[in-house]
């Protein structure tokens, strides 16, 4: 539980999942000094591990996606922030950007969040947002 809770970040009485993205951004500043060989390989290994761990929160807490468990928006913001240059401008953007997307849930997050089962339902609309965000960060850019 305290992995999938952010060190329990995610027991906070409210905004769990905002301050568990905020959680992920100091990890997405150590994935930036690194190649981008090794932050794809890093951020693919962190999303299987959120699969993993989620699914075991949940089956803990019971019911579907609880929200103390926040390492599904770490994983988000990593895959937000993967491969964009880290300064202030591009963080809060990214982080507006996946909150937005995290909450409102549009196609096809929604689909992920609906129909997906288990730990991969949980983390699986969090990877999606933050390529959309992440996309939507690149195209600002552009």
């Amino acid at each position: 539980m305290f992995l999938a809770t952010g060190g329990f970040i995610g027991y906070l009485p409210f905004a769990p999942g905002t301050f568990g993205t905020l959680h992920g951004i100091w990890l997405a500043f150590f994935l930036y000094k690194t190649s981008i060989i090794f932050s794809g390989c890093f951020v693919t290994a962190f999303i299987i591990f959120s699969v993993f761990i989620s699914d075991k929160a949940e089956k803990i807490k019971g019911g579907k996606d609880p929200s103390i468990v926040v390492i599904d928006e770490i994983a988000g913001m990593l895959v937000t922030m993967i491969g964009i240059e880290f300064n202030f401008i591009n963080v809060a953007a990214g982080f507006i950007l996946f909150r937005i997307l995290d909450i409102l849930k549009p196609f096809p997050i929604y689909i992920a969040d609906k129909k997906l089962p288990g730990g991969v339902g949980i983390t699986a609309d969090d990877v999606i947002a933050g390529i959309m965000a992440n996309f939507l960060i690149r195209l600002i850019l552009f």
